[in-house]
């Protein structure tokens, strides 16, 4: 049964400072595994990413089938159903045009001390796209990974997914290729993210990783990171849902379960002024559940690791949601706009009683590669600026170094670096 919660109890601040707190990674501890795997791959290179993917994948991994051939990519299209390549191409259109407002600009100025000042914005050369192929292949993810590094700039988009027994998804090689996939590699795991971070076999090495993954995938981008860049460390799916009684319970039951059944370890909040809601919610989830194809994961999610809160009134809402730093969050009450102005931390947001998340999963067009485990107070979901870095721009003639110069010569000293003090000096005219 599903945790039940109420502002109004006088043990609610513990039982939510609780709920917050709780872990969800499964007790597993995979750093060891992990360090492993990455000290095989750079170590052995080839040999171990076959030696790996025949471990997990149960597949022979050679030179030649690592690499998916074009005519493999053509198969595969060919294979797939038109309806749902067209909504393919619907959402690459939806995707690309979002991401193309993100594309910074550069900036030039001189100040009043005579001194060019600016900065300006370059891609990385390569990109490494992890795309998940365990519980289920998403080529949403796809999609997602790959166009904003296509919007960037970026020349090279190099992808790795698991292949069970050989096998990919014939959607996601699909969405690959209409997102400018370049290449793509049969192997997944904390393997694939060792080869795109140091090279392995024809793999050469990348300058960021990004693309959820399982505990393993999570760990080895954790790893790596400071050799290349990454998105984030990615955990478990959220949701959070702020409704009154004037929504369908089917619709939040809905809602809740979309995020529920993804993992076990996924997390669904619905946060209600409306305790009889609340009660017509949760009985529209067991409903639900009984006829899911994915009920043991749903239902895992949903009696471990999620809560339904009732309160006061919704203007308590916003206070618990930037607690939880929900990765998605929906507000589907009359006046959202009045709620949002309330709240800092979440991944994504869903206005109204219309916008459900699973809308922004696919093709609303921002990225659905959010920031989980209360990461929202200090990150922001993958965009085109994880590929792009900032470089600034610093321009002095004589006058403006004398200007600026001899406070920076005063600084160097006091800070005991004689020579930095000197490289200053030595360019400035002698005071008369």
């Amino acid at each position: 049964m599903v945790r039940r919660l109420n502002n109004s109890a006088s043990d609610f601040d513990a039982a939510f400072d609780s709920f917050v707190n709780a872990s969800r990674d499964g007790g597993d501890d995979v750093g060891a595994a992990v360090r492993n795997i990455i000290a095989a791959v750079r170590k052995e290179g080839m040999a171990a990413l076959a030696q790996l993917t025949q471990e997990f994948d149960g597949f022979a991994l050679t030179d030649d089938n690592l690499r998916l051939t074009q005519t493999e990519i053509d198969e595969a299209e060919a294979a797939c159903d038109p309806e749902d390549l067209k909504a393919l191409d619907f959402a690459v259109t939806r995707i690309r045009a979002y991401h193309e407002k993100q594309l910074p600009r550069d900036e030039r100025y001189t100040d009043d001390a005579g001194v060019v000042l600016g900065w300006r914005w370059t891609c990385v050369d390569a990109a490494g796209l992890y795309a998940p192929g365990g519980r289920a292949a998403y080529p949403s993810s796809v999609l997602m990974n790959a166009i904003p590094a296509r919007v960037a700039g970026v020349g090279r988009l190099a992808m790795a997914t698991p292949a069970p027994k050989g096998e990919v998804n014939p959607l996601v090689l699909a969405a690959a290729r209409r997102a400018g996939v370049d290449e793509i590699y049969r192997i997944g795991g904390a393997q694939a993210i060792a080869a795109l971070s140091f090279g392995a076999g024809e793999i050469a090495p990348v300058d960021v990783i990004v693309g959820p993954g399982n505990a393993y995938v999570a760990e080895a981008k954790r790893q790596v990171f400071g050799h290349v860049g990454i998105d984030s460390v990615a955990g478990p799916s959220e949701i959070l849902v702020v409704a009154d009684g004037k929504n369908n319970p089917d619709w939040i039951a809905a809602d809740l379960l979309s995020q529920a059944e993804h993992d076990p370890s996924s997390q669904s909040v619905l946060i209600t002024d409306d305790a009889a809601f609340a009660d017509a919610v949760a009985a529209a989830v067991d409903k639900q559940l009984s006829n899911s194809p994915r009920r043991a994961i749903a239902e895992a999610a949903w009696s471990d690791n999620s809560a339904i809160i009732v309160v006061g009134a919704l203007e308590d809402a916003p206070a618990l949601v930037n607690r939880l730093a929900p990765e998605h969050l929906e507000l589907a009450v009359d006046d959202p706009e009045s709620l949002m102005s309330d709240i800092r931390h979440a991944g994504a947001i869903f206005l109204g009683r219309y916008a459900p998340e699973a809308v922004g999963d696919y093709v609303a067009g921002p990225d659905h590669v959010l920031p989980t485990a209360r990461a929202a107070r200090y990150a922001s979901g993958l965009s085109v600026l994880d590929f792009m870095k900032r470089t600034s721009i610093i321009g002095c003639d004589e006058a403006a170094l004398g200007a600026i110069g001899p406070a920076a010569a005063c600084l160097a000293d006091a800070e005991g670096l004689p020579s930095h003090a000197q490289s200053i000096r030595v360019r400035l005219k002698p005071r008369k």
